[in-house]
């Protein structure tokens, strides 16, 4: 191997290197440190509150404290016109549809629980996306004329459904209304929209003759409570939760650095705003007119341990239209493309596809590809493991052209060593002219020096893609594969009795196979490129054939398994077809020595 390709695999090796490390998401937050002291005195009231108001969930699970601004430890403000009128106690509307299980409360007017029947927590329950059970997770708030702070929430309303219970199957549609009647025929309706279909629901809000009553004629709504992680590593699902909101053709995700609360305000017209676990969401898509929306944080310690809760919320500003009726779309339920782009095309960018300034390239690919691939393959096989294999092979086979370039460029740089050994040797005191003579030999021979680096260049855009999206993808959450049953989660398969910095006190299944493969690989190529020899590049490069499968050993071994048996099937593909390139190219050398 000559100096000129030694340099370009170095290279391209510490770019790949500097990749892995500079997205590790845990890398991003070990440096994370508290920074606001007396946000602990405030956080211990918060435990106090959770205690007291999520008793009854069941005590298996361990819900997120409700947000320090909402406690029910303080006395009941004065309202004004708008203190609840002939209602004093709580009531609970049940909802049941093909694909969620949820409680409406009186109180508040809306939903205080939401199951998803179609997906469980790792404990194998049903995912229950609302930690603050003690009123509904939506929230109109605004200030009133008599210099009230309105907050819809904490308000008893009358429910207009009878009985305590609705069931929707497919295709049905049906309503459930709470109102607020206040003195002189003033009043507050909200009216839900619901549907057997799907996890979206419509919700119309009413002001009758309120409007005079309402500072500016300004309200805010939005989702009050934090969402529920329903991981069995809670680290990484809270590091993945997070606020959105999408406006002016962009996405802006909110997400606090450090310890403490802070909250955000994003001033225009907003197409959305939601917020987000690894896999699941509540959005908010308007269809009144809005000026404003404001996302708020609070993380109580360090990113990256588990103890730390990560609280988000979000709503937005609007005005109260001429015909006194606001307007929202409403979505809870999992990050599933064809489900959630019902509500707007673009709610799928919260998944994180890659980096920024490849989405150009990561969002079609997913979309149109990936995304459909699998969904086609799920009507024929019904082990996700399997498609992930075949869909490794399929990219493999539509990237073998550039492999096949590449392995030839590598072999024709190997039969100019000889040549430029002596190159090397007739000016190793003259270096520029050793690298015009070297220069003049590729030219000569029609050989590129970098033709065995550049077609695997081309190949990153798809493998930082996959690298993302696998890790981030419901496609592969829960899904069994041999000895794995999740996917979406590191498949331990080692306990060690210690810890090692970076890897952790487990050691993968899949990571260890896919390690070995590279390594493999990695002996393979360097005999096919001429890579032996004894000199120091030589050596140099025989180490790194070793140390950099180790490496990924240790950055893989926290990621979802669906990701490791990816990277493993790809390579153990690529010792195969490695094997059988070489053996192409040494029937092509045969002939072209019978022929001279």
């Amino acid at each position: 191997m000559d100096k000129n390709t030694a340099t370009g695999l170095v290279l391209i090796f510490l770019l790949m290197v500097g990749w892995f490390f500079f997205t590790m998401p845990s890398q991003e937050e070990i440096a994370q440190r508290q920074k606001e002291q007396a946000i602990q005195d405030s956080l211990a009231q918060v435990e106090q509150h959770r205690q007291d108001s999520l008793n009854q969930l069941e005590a298996e699970e361990k819900p997120q404290p409700a947000l320090k601004e909402r406690s029910q430890e303080e006395e009941p403000q004065p309202l004004g016109i708008f203190s609840s009128a002939g209602v004093e106690n709580e009531a609970h509307f049940t909802v049941e549809t093909p694909w969620y299980s949820a409680v409406f409360t009186n109180k508040g007017a809306g939903p205080s629980s939401f199951h998803l029947k179609k997906h469980d927590t790792w404990s194998g329950e049903a995912v229950q996306l609302i930690s603050d059970s003690v009123h509904s997770a939506y929230n109109v708030g605004f200030l009133s004329t008599e210099n009230y702070n309105v907050e819809t929430q904490n308000i008893l309303f009358q429910q207009l459904n009878s009985g305590s219970s609705l069931t929707l199957g497919k295709g049905e549609v049906r309503e459930l209304s709470y109102q607020l009647e206040l003195e002189n025929g003033q009043r507050l309706i909200y009216t839900y929209t619901l549907n057997g279909d799907g996890y979206e629901i419509n919700l119309d809000i009413r002001f009758v003759g309120l409007s005079q009553y309402v500072v500016g004629r300004s309200f805010d709504f939005g989702w009050t409570s934090p969402l529920r992680t329903s991981e069995k590593d809670p680290v990484q699902d809270a590091l993945a939760t997070s606020a959105y909101v999408y406006t002016g053709d962009e996405l802006e995700q909110f997400k606090l650095d450090e310890a403490g609360s802070q909250d955000k305000t994003y001033n225009g017209t907003i197409d959305w705003v939601a917020t987000k676990t690894k896999f699941f969401t509540q959005l908010i898509k308007p269809r009144t007119s809005t000026d404003a929306a404001i996302l708020y944080g609070e993380m109580s310690g360090e990113a990256d341990k588990a103890t730390t809760t990560h609280l988000y919320t979000s709503s937005i500003r609007a005005d109260i239209p001429d015909d006194g009726t606001a307007s929202f779309q409403l979505y809870v339920g999992p990050m599933k493309y064809r489900q959630i782009k019902k509500v707007d095309e673009h709610a799928y960018d919260m998944v994180d596809v890659g980096w920024g300034w490849l989405r150009w390239f990561s969002d079609p690919f997913v979309r149109f590809l990936v995304i459909p691939f699998f969904e086609f393959m799920s009507g024929f096989i019904g082990n996700v493991g399997v498609i992930i294999i075949i869909f490794a092979s399929l990219v493999k086979l539509v990237l073998s052209p550039l492999t096949y370039k590449s392995y030839k460029s590598m072999g024709a740089m190997s039969k100019l060593q000889p040549q430029m050994k002596e190159i090397q040797e007739k000016y190793k005191d003259d270096p520029q002219k050793q690298q015009k003579a070297t220069m003049a030999l590729y030219k000569k021979n029609k050989v590129n020096p970098l033709g065995g680096c550049l077609p695997n260049l081309l190949q990153f855009p798809i493998l930082i893609t996959l690298w993302r999206y696998f890790q981030n993808s419901i496609l592969i959450r829960q899904e069994e594969f041999l000895w794995t049953g999740d996917l979406s989660a590191p498949d331990y398969i080692i306990n060690l009795p210690f810890e090692i910095p970076f890897l952790g006190e487990h050691i993968a299944g899949f990571v260890l196979l896919m390690t070995a493969a590279m390594m493999v690989q990695s002996k393979l190529t360097g005999g096919m490129s001429g890579g032996g020899g004894s000199s120091p590049m030589a050596g140099q490069m025989k180490v790194l054939q070793y140390i950099f499968p180790v490496m990924l050993l240790f950055i893989f071994n926290n990621f979802a398994a669906g990701l490791s048996l990816y990277y493993l099937i790809f390579n153990v593909l690529s010792i195969i077809q490695q094997f059988f390139i070489k053996r192409s190219l040494n029937k092509e050398d045969d002939a072209e020595v019978a022929t001279a």
